[in-house]
C-alpha cells in the first residue's frame, strides 16, 4: 500500500490557498495552518487588481513587456528568471482564476475589463472593482473547501506557526504550532513545509497592513538557520489615510481611474524634475499637480517609490502647510468610476466622515509591502539538481512562497504584480514540492519522535516562562517597545 505523503501549508493567504490547491489537485495531504479564518487573511485588503499581459486592447502588449517593466520598476536588482516564467504565465493565470468565478469587472462586449497601474503605460491590471484581492481569496477558498470536504486538506484556523521540525539529514520534517484558545502547543508532521506568512509590515509605526503582519515566521526561520535576501526592500505606498490606529490603504485603482495628486501651489517655490531642472511649483492659491508636473509621461501613475518620494518632497518644500498630507483628487470622476471604486471610496467615508466624490481625500505615504524576505531558490530551466527545488529555501524541504519570500520585486514592487506573484507561487510551489517528495524512499514524516518532542519541548519551556513573569514586574511594557520601533 502507497504511503500517505503529506505538507503543511503555513498562512491562508493567496499564496497559500493556491499552494494548497495545487498540492490536493496532486493527491498530496494538506494541513494547513493560519493565524486567523482563512477568508480574514491579509491578502482579502488588496484593492487594485492582477497583472497580466493580456492585451485586449491592441495596445502591443506582451509577456516580456510586463517582465522587462517589473524588472525596471525594482531597479533592475530582482532575480530576472522567475520575472521572466511569472510574467509568461500571467495570462493564464487570469484565464484560470476567471474560470474559478471570480467576478472580474467586464467591458461592454463582455470581454476581461483591464485598468493602468503605477510603472507602465499598458492597460494590464484585471481587476473587481476595488476588492480584488477578496474575490481571489474567496474564490480559492471555495476549491480548498472542496478538498476539505474529500479529507485530503485539514484546516487549522487560529493556530500560529511556532518554529520548524528539523530531522538528523537536516531536513524540515514539520512545525511546532500554538493554538490561539488555549495556548497550548503541538506539532504536526509533514514530508513538506511551505511558509506563506506574508510580510513584516506591522513592525512599523505606519502601516496599511494587518495586526497579523508582524513577519514573525521568517524571523524565527532565521533563527533556526534559514538565510534571509533583500530584507531591507521595504515599499512605501504614496496613498494612505493616517489613522491612529493604523493607516489605510487608498489603492492605486483610484489613480488608475483617473484620480490626481496635487497640493496647492506657491510660485514663490521650485522642485527638481528628474531631469535636474527646477519646475515653479504652479501659482499660489491652486492646485499643483506635481507628478504630473515632474513625471509627463507616466504622470500619477509612475512607480510607487517615485511617488512616495515625491510626496515627502512637496511636504518638505512646505507646500502642504505642515500637514503630513496630499490631496488625492477624485472629485471630477464619473459616477461609473466612483462605482468601480466604491470598495476603497467607502473605506474613506467611513474612517474620515467625508466624501471622496466631493472633497479631495488627505492622503500621505506608508509602509505596505516587503520584497525581502526568506530566501528561496530558483534554479535555472536545465539546470536544476537532484536535491534543489524552485522555491525551496536554505532548509532541504521548507519551501517559501508569497510576500514572505525575496523573488519577483526587486527594490519596489510595482502596483498589482503582488497578487499575481503570490498565486503564481503557490501553483508553482504545487508542482515543485510534489516532485521533491517523490524523489525519497523513506518520507521525511517518518522521523524519529525524538526531533518533534524536541521542539516541543523548547516552544513549551518559552511559554511557560512568558506566562510566569508577573504583571506587578517593573519593566518595558510591550506596548512602549513596539511604539518606539515603530517610531524609529
Amino acid at each position: 500500500m502507497e504511503k500517505k505523503k503529506t505538507a503543511i501549508v503555513v498562512g491562508g493567504g493567496l499564496a497559500g490557498l493556491a499552494a494548497t490547491m495545487k498540492l490536493a489537485e496532486k493527491g498530496i495531504h494538506v494541513t494547513l495552518v493560519a493565524k486567523n479564518y482563512v477568508r480574514r487573511s491579509h491578502s482579502v485588503c488588496a484593492q487594485g487588481g492582477i497583472n497580466a499581459a493580456v492585451n485586449n486592447r491592441d495596445e502591443d502588449d506582451d509577456w516580456s513587456i510586463h517582465a522587462y517593466d517589473t524588472i525596471k520598476g525594482g531597479d533592475f536588482l530582482a532575480d530576472q528568471s522567475p520575472i521572466i516564467e511569472m510574467c509568461y504565465n500571467a495570462v493564464d493565470i487570469v484565464y484560470m482564476l476567471d474560470r474559478l468565478g471570480v467576478p472580474f469587472n467586464r467591458t461592454n462586449d463582455g470581454a476581461l475589463d483591464f485598468r493602468r497601474f503605477g510603472g507602465t503605460l499598458y492597460h494590464r491590471t484585471a481587476f473587481a472593482g476595488a476588492t480584488t484581492g477578496q474575490q481571489l481569496l474567496y474564490a480559492l477558498d471555495e476549491q480548498v473547501r472542496k478538498y476539505e470536504m474529500m479529507g485530503i486538506v485539514t484546516k487549522y484556523e487560529h493556530h500560529d506557526f511556532s518554529r520548524v521540525v528539523i530531522n538528523d539529514d537536516n531536513i524540515c520534517c514539520g512545525i511546532v504550532m500554538i493554538d490561539h484558545w488555549t495556548l497550548q502547543h503541538s506539532f504536526l508532521k509533514a514530508d513538506s513545509v511551505i511558509m506563506a506568512t506574508g510580510g513584516p509590515g506591522r513592525i512599523y509605526g505606519s502601516t496599511t497592513m494587518s495586526t497579523v503582519c508582524t513577519g514573525s515566521a521568517a524571523g524565527t526561520i532565521y533563527m533556526q538557520g534559514g538565510c534571509l535576501a533583500n530584507p531591507e526592500f521595504i515599499q512605501i505606498h504614496p496613498t494612505a489615510v493616517q489613522g491612529e490606529d493604523k493607516a489605510r490603504l487608498m489603492s492605486e485603482s483610484v489613480r488608475g481611474e483617473g484620480g490626481r495628486m496635487w497640493v496647492w501651489g506657491d510660485s514663490n517655490k521650485t522642485i527638481l524634475a528628474p531631469d535636474g531642472t527646477s519646475i515653479q511649483c504652479g501659482e499660489t492659491g491652486k492646485p499643483f499637480y506635481f507628478l504630473e508636473k515632474c513625471y509627463p509621461a507616466f504622470g500619477n501613475l509612475v512607480p510607487r517609490d517615485i511617488a512616495a518620494r515625491e510626496c515627502m518632497k512637496v511636504y518638505q518644500l512646505g507646500l502642504t502647510n505642515g500637514e503630513r498630507s496630499v490631496k488625492l483628487d477624485a472629485t471630477h470622476l464619473s459616477k461609473e468610476k466612483h462605482h468601480k471604486l466604491e470598495g476603497v471610496l467607502e473605506i474613506y467615508r467611513k474612517f474620515t466622515g467625508e466624501d471622496p466624490a466631493e472633497v479631495p481625500m488627505e492622503v500621505f505615504p506608508a509602509v505596505h509591502y516587503s520584497m525581502g524576505g526568506i530566501w528561496a531558490d530558483y534554479p535555472e530551466i536545465g539546470s536544476q539538481s537532484d536535491d534543489r527545488f524552485k522555491l525551496m529555501t536554505s532548509i532541504n524541504g521548507l519551501f517559501a512562497v508569497g510576500e514572505c519570500n525575496h523573488q519577483y520585486h526587486g527594490a519596489n514592487r510595482l502596483g498589482a504584480n503582488s497578487l499575481m506573484s503570490c498565486i503564481y507561487d503557490g501553483l508553482l510551489v504545487g508542482h515543485e514540492v510534489h516532485k521533491y517528495i517523490e524523489g525519497f524512499k523513506q518520507l521525511p514524516s517518518e522521523a524519529k519522535e525524538d526531533h518533534y518532542h524536541r521542539e516541543l519541548a523548547i516552544e513549551t519551556s518559552r511559554r511557560e516562562r512568558l506566562l510566569s513573569v508577573s504583571r506587578k514586574s517593573k519593566g518595558e511594557s510591550l506596548y512602549d517597545l513596539y511604539d518606539i520601533l515603530g517610531n524609529i
